[in-house]
């Protein structure tokens, strides 16, 4: 079976066409600037090669009928024609709390996604167009949503809900959802399988951190508590997103700096976090060098990240009674090993002995823990769209079957 993973933004559309006889991936590539002057296609060929085409893709639809027509152009596909592609897998941002899993798109499932648009207004929109494109480019093909809330909705109400009056709760939906929920998942399970054991017998941190992160504590293989909320803005600081912040913090700059709401929604989005606290930039390994070159600004910013982190940690390890194995992933966990070391620094007490001179410059998937160390902590490469591939898969096959 071959599955194609679409990942729709704003302005971008990332592909990857999977074999799924042994899960490797045929090719892969994104647009970027959809919609906008300067707009380009970067293609990876099944030989390796790297190719870039430019021109105006001004939407999704012409975005994703190129990206077909790459798939099977003599010189740079590796498909014959579209009737290879078995079905497609999406990555959808929100699901609200009526999807709790990964599911077959249906029109009711559209609609659903329609109504879920006031929680996830930025990100819902792009994810139906592509499955709207797919639609009319190739009619009745199989498609499959998988969510990033998905993993979160097994936290119980007392983890999800805020402390405000619940009638806002079943008037607007507001709680707690999550996000990164499928990079969760499968850096919990990966783990597992690596290290040979049970995930339903575990209690697991697991760390995404990248622009935009998020740590969620994993218990026998369920999300029981994750940093994000209602929106990703949320729990650890990141790239451009403040965090965890005083909601009086919020209302006291909009009255001083006389900011309505959209602007509001704007500084603390993205020009806050390391952005706003460095002056220098969102990029960790940028912050890193300033603050090598003595920026005391960086400094302070690169331990206010780390210090949240090992909040994080020590918190959810609380919240589990316990923790087996600490898990680092995403472009900053799996390669800032500073932020590695200074995150687990003083975690000693929890069983958790990172390994330092294993640590530095680890940049592959294993253990950077010391061998007497109770707790394991682990590297490992998030494959998100390898989980929506399984995923889509999975649920095709059932749906086949079913017909059968």
């Amino acid at each position: 079976m071959k599955i194609l993973v679409l990942n729709c933004g704003s302005s971008s559309i990332k592909y990857q066409l999977f074999n799924m006889t042994d899960r490797h991936v045929i090719s892969k590539g994104g647009i970027e600037k959809l919609g906008m002057k300067g707009s380009f296609l970067k293609h990876t060929r099944a030989d390796g090669q790297l190719v870039l085409f430019e021109g105006e893709i001004i939407d999704h639809k012409a975005g994703i009928e190129y990206i077909l027509g790459i798939l099977t152009s003599t010189k740079h596909g590796c498909i014959k024609s579209l009737e290879e592609i078995d079905a497609v897998g999406h990555r959808v941002v929100h699901g609200g709390e009526m999807f709790k899993s990964s599911v077959f798109i249906t029109e009711e499932v559209k609609a659903a996604l329609v109504r879920n648009i006031d929680l996830a207004p930025l990100h819902n929109p792009p994810n139906l167009k592509g499955i709207y494109a797919m639609e009319e480019l190739i009619p009745g093909i199989p498609q499959v949503g998988v969510f990033d809330t998905a993993f979160h909705q097994s936290m119980e109400p007392h983890a999800y809900m805020y402390g405000i009056p619940y009638v806002l709760y079943k008037k607007h939906a507001i709680r707690r959802y999550g996000f990164h929920g499928t990079s969760h998942r499968y850096v919990s399970q990966r783990v597992c399988d690596l290290l040979g054991r049970d995930i339903n017998t575990q209690k697991i941190v697991t760390c995404h951190l990248g622009n935009g992160a998020s740590i969620t504590a994993v218990r026998n293989g369920k999300s029981t508590d994750t940093s994000m909320g209602f929106t990703p803005i949320e729990g650890l600081i990141m790239g451009t997103r403040a965090g965890d912040l005083d909601i009086g913090v919020v209302t006291f700059i909009m009255e001083k700096e006389e900011l309505g709401l959209r602007s509001a929604n704007s500084l603390f989005n993205k020009h806050s976090g390391m952005l706003g606290l460095t002056g220098v930039s969102s990029d960790m390994r940028e912050i890193e060098q300033a603050a090598g070159a003595g920026n005391e600004r960086a400094a302070l910013a690169l331990l206010m990240y780390n210090y949240r982190v090992k909040k994080y940690i020590g918190a959810y390890a609380a919240a589990m009674g316990g923790i087996d194995i600490l898990v680092f992933t995403g472009g900053i966990g799996e390669n800032a090993d500073i932020v590695r070391e200074g995150s687990t620094e003083g975690l000693e007490f929890l069983g958790i002995h990172l390994d330092k001179e294993k640590n530095r410059g680890f940049r592959k998937e294993g253990e950077i823990s010391k061998a007497r160390s109770p707790v394991k902590v682990m590297v490992i490469p998030t494959n998100e769209e390898l989980m929506i591939a399984v995923d889509t898969e999975t649920i095709i096959r059932e749906k086949v079957k079913k017909i059968g």
